[in-house]
């Protein structure tokens, strides 16, 4: 099953799309986790009868004078936030889905995913402003799912930044680690997004990006006279295409590029996604990306 930009519109609502591609296309690759070996500490938890002895911390007991059992990553619920970029940029559409009914319905069909895992989701959306804080069950799953409809009927709006949204997960994420997966082109003229992602890395977090791009923004296949406007402000400009196009080429490249860079130089995980791909293919990539870089810090911990 491939799903382009038409078929994604034919599934209709978020839940069903998310749920044909996680039963469909994604079927046996449904750990989306960054849960680590036994071996990578977690907390502490006090111990009650039935808790493995092994696992009793000794050195606390001395200190302390109480039994404490070591959990680990693998045992501990996994919080997981989703983060949409929502702004008016994400309503472009030359060449595929809009960036933002690309990035919703990855984001949904990851909610899904984690919600048949029994884990937390929490969802923030900047540019609608919407948040959903962290849960497990039914009921979270079907609020997730609707405020990711209704973003993407709303459409983007305005010029709002991932760095508030970013901020706001690690203000309530202090002591506990979490897995955050941001869909975005980001495209932030604060210059503030990057650096909100490399903190979050810093804290102990795991953050994925998902930068979703339109073909056309990567291409800039047009001809003639042409009228270009921004979907964020009111600027306009008249330009002939084959004038601009090769500084606008490198310019987009040296963008991409210095971003990708930033990014992975900080440990995080960086997709550069395009809307004309099939949605499972990217969320293919991501699961197995994931995957690879958890066995990784296993082998890591272990050595």
């Amino acid at each position: 099953m491939q799903l382009d930009a038409a078929s994604l519109a034919r599934l209709g609502t978020m839940a069903v799309r998310a749920r044909v591609l996680v039963q469909g296309a994604l079927s046996g690759l449904h750990r989306a986790s960054h849960r680590g070996s036994s071996v990578e500490f977690a907390e502490h938890k006090q111990y009650s009868p039935g808790d493995e002895i092994r696992h009793i911390d000794w050195k606390s007991y001395a200190k302390q004078g109480k039994y404490f059992v070591k959990q680990f990553d693998q045992e501990s619920q996994l919080t997981v936030y989703l983060v949409l970029d929502a702004s008016g940029s994400m309503n472009f559409a030359g060449g595929g889905a809009s960036k933002l009914e690309y990035a919703a319905t990855a984001l949904a069909s990851l909610a899904y995913l984690v919600s048949q895992q029994q884990d937390r989701i929490g969802l923030l959306i900047f540019g609608g402003s919407e948040t959903v804080i962290p849960a497990s069950g039914r009921v979270q799953l079907r609020d997730v799912m609707d405020a990711l409809e209704t973003a993407n009927s709303s459409g983007g709006r305005g010029q709002n930044s991932a760095s508030a949204a970013l901020q706001r997960i690690a203000e309530l994420n202090r002591r506990r680690r979490a897995l955050v997966i941001l869909a975005s082109d980001l495209f932030d003229a604060s210059g503030d997004a990057v650096p909100a992602l490399q903190k979050l890395r810093a804290a102990g977090h795991d953050v994925s990006v998902l930068q979703t791009m339109a073909p056309d923004e990567l291409t800039f296949p047009y001809d003639g006279m042409t009228l270009f406007e921004s979907l964020e402000t009111d600027h306009r400009l008249l330009a002939n295409p084959a004038a601009i196009r090769a500084e606008y080429l490198r310019k987009m490249q040296a963008f991409l590029g210095n971003t990708k860079e930033q990014l992975q130089r900080a440990g995080l995980d960086y997709h550069l996604v395009e809307t004309n791909k099939p949605v499972e293919t990217t969320l293919r990539d991501l699961l197995i990306a994931r995957n690879a870089l958890m066995r990784g810090r296993s082998v890591g911990v272990r050595g």
